[in-house]
Order: C-alpha cells, then sequence, then structure tokens
C-alpha cells in the first residue's frame, strides 16, 4: 500500500455531527499505541503488535502521511480511517485503486462512529478524487465490518482466501463529480 500521492496535506479538519477527522498529533501517540496494541482490535487484523515495541518504535507523530485521519472525539483520539492507494494488492480487481481501512477503539464500538467518520472521509476522497472508485477488505468473519461496508455502499467483488481467513473484497463505485 502507499499513500495517495502528491494530495495536499493534511487537510482543513472534517467536522461531521459528532467527529473531527484530523491528521495525526504528538498527542494522539498514546492513543496510536492503545489501538495497535489492543486484541480486540486485531481480532481480524492478525493479532496485535506488543505494547513495548509499539512504545520503542512508533516516532512521536504516528501515521502522519496523506490518508491516514484520526477520528477525534470531544478533543481524543477514538479511531483512524485509512485511505491509501493499493498499489501491490493481491487481488487484480483491487490493484491501484484507493482502499478504505479504519481501526476504533473498542470503547468507540456500537455508537455509529465508524459509518460518521468513514462516510466524511469518502466524501473527502470524492472530492479530491472524482471519479475513482475505492476498495475495501475485511474478513468474512467480521460481521460488523462487513455491515459497515454495506451501509457506505460497498458490494462483493469477489472472496478469497488469505491470512488463515475468507476474506471479503468490496467495491464502491466512482462517485460522479458534483457540477
Amino acid at each position: 500500500m502507499s499513500d495517495l500521492g502528491s494530495v495536499a496535506w493534511p487537510p482543513v479538519p472534517i467536522k461531521t455531527e459528532r467527529l473531527v477527522l484530523r491528521a495525526p498529533e504528538a498527542r494522539d501517540r498514546a492513543a496510536f499505541v492503545e489501538l495497535l496494541a489492543s486484541p480486540e482490535v486485531h481480532t481480524y487484523l492478525g493479532g496485535p503488535r506488543p505494547r513495548a515495541e509499539l512504545e520503542r518504535e512508533l516516532p512521536r507523530v504516528p501515521e502522519r502521511w496523506p490518508g491516514s485521519f484520526v477520528v477525534d472525539l470531544d478533543g481524543a483520539m477514538i479511531g483512524q480511517i485509512l485511505l491509501r492507494r493499493a498499489t501491490e494488492h493481491r487481488r487484480p480487481a483491487a490493484a491501484g485503486k484507493a482502499d478504505l481501512g479504519y481501526l476504533f477503539l473498542p470503547r468507540a464500538w456500537g455508537s455509529g462512529y465508524a459509518a460518521e467518520a468513514c462516510a466524511a472521509a469518502l466524501g473527502w476522497f470524492d472530492e479530491v478524487f472524482p471519479g475513482e472508485p475505492v476498495v475495501l477488505t475485511t474478513q468474512s468473519a467480521n460481521l460488523g465490518s462487513m455491515r459497515l461496508a454495506a451501509k457506505l455502499g460497498f458490494t462483493e467483488v469477489e472472496r478469497f482466501r488469505a491470512w488463515d481467513a475468507e476474506q471479503w473484497l468490496g467495491l464502491r463505485p466512482a462517485v460522479a463529480p458534483s457540477t
């Protein structure tokens, strides 16, 4: 995966009804450690990273690159939205397309924050990259992620086996540029 290229970054923070999507800052480092070390968050992502390793290796401002949004609720990070170019994706249907990913702290689950944040990030993407489709991959066993993908307008392209589990690849068609 690679970033989105020469897009102006960071963008003006994106405000939704309850959230702010913004570029990562130094104050988010502890939340990134918590997010990346969480066994619950990484149930379908190959397992968490060791906390001590993250404390040692994460830079002062983690994940600061075009397409990486912190999801902020009342001044605190609760998750991350990732939009990256799937340049090396294993599936031909995804190669070269933008790929949506998201991680949320367990305390933020079940409140609709992921849907709200992902919809806002996709809205930003549609303005910056009009007419481009977006893909999303998740384990088919991750029912919450499957529901979110459907809510966001992704439809199944294929299922495949990788990382010892069935994976689901969805596509959100290109959104026509607004006039």
